[in-house]
């Protein structure tokens, strides 16, 4: 394990790739069960009961209690736990793995705590994957050591100045991202300045609050034509992939 320990442990990464890791199974195996229990409608309100030993959801006192309550539970203790004691190796990689099977487990069900309401198989449940992206996206920079804000490398007061403008700037770039609507080029533009600004540049989703404030006419028009439902469908289909297809029957809140 020679190579373990030159690239994950020498270089400090071992947390990170063992927090992804966490992250990504987690994912999967919560995803792999939610589907199979949403399949068989077992353990639900007016569906039919799970058979003993089979899968279903968990309820207490009535009350639905989702995963995503298991992984803020999972995140605070890792945390606390974490800042307490700072463990070293392996107790350290654990509580990293630990923490980003929390992190999947709450944001597994973002679109729920979003919308506080229970939107998991809705089309507005479908937030919940890219929430699950997005993590994963920035789970992947930070194994790469990317930082937000670099270092400044000189105490020459000029050189100082120029990297606070730098990263001021990459910091607007990120923001305005976000106001277009990219939420997560936004946020993984953070720690890779040259995403934010590709995406400060393009074109914002027209129900961006920097399209309803700056586009209209011919540049709304061409706004809408590049996120219109093509691009939509696209989008869904990746989404519906890692996820699961939403459920027909049931209509979201805002509709």
């Amino acid at each position: 394990m020679g190579w373990y320990q030159r690239v994950f442990v020498d270089t400090g990464r071992a947390p990170a790739i063992w927090m992804l890791a966490g992250f990504l199974i987690t994912f999967a195996v919560t995803r792999g069960i939610t589907r199979r229990i949403h399949a068989k409608g077992a353990g639900r309100p007016g569906r039919p009961a799970a058979q003993p030993g089979r899968l279903s959801d968990i309820y207490i006192g009535g009350v639905h209690v989702h995963h995503q309550v298991w992984g803020i539970l999972l995140v605070l203790v890792t945390g606390l736990l974490q800042f307490r004691y700072s463990p070293r190796p392996p107790w350290a990689e654990v509580l990293a793995a630990l923490f980003g099977a929390g992190a999947a487990l709450t944001l597994d069900e973002f679109a729920l705590w979003f919308n506080l309401d229970d939107v998991y198989w809705t089309k507005n449940g479908r937030a919940s994957i890219d929430a699950i992206l997005v993590g994963c996206a920035l789970g992947a920079v930070l194994l790469l050591q990317a930082s937000p804000v670099g270092t400044a490398g000189s105490r020459d007061p000029l050189a100082i100045a120029l990297y606070l403008v730098g990263v001021a700037l990459n910091l607007a770039l990120a923001g305005i991202c976000i106001m277009k609507g990219k939420l997560a080029t936004g946020l993984i533009g953070i720690v890779v300045p040259v995403l934010a600004l590709i995406g400060a540049l393009r074109l914002a989703k027209p129900s961006s609050v920097w399209a309803h404030r700056r586009y209209s006419g011919a540049k709304l028009g061409r706004a809408q034509q590049r996120f219109g439902p093509a691009y939509r469908l696209r989008h869904d289909r990746m989404r519906d992939l890692l996820g699961g297809r939403p459920e027909p029957s049931r209509r979201d809140p805002a509709e």
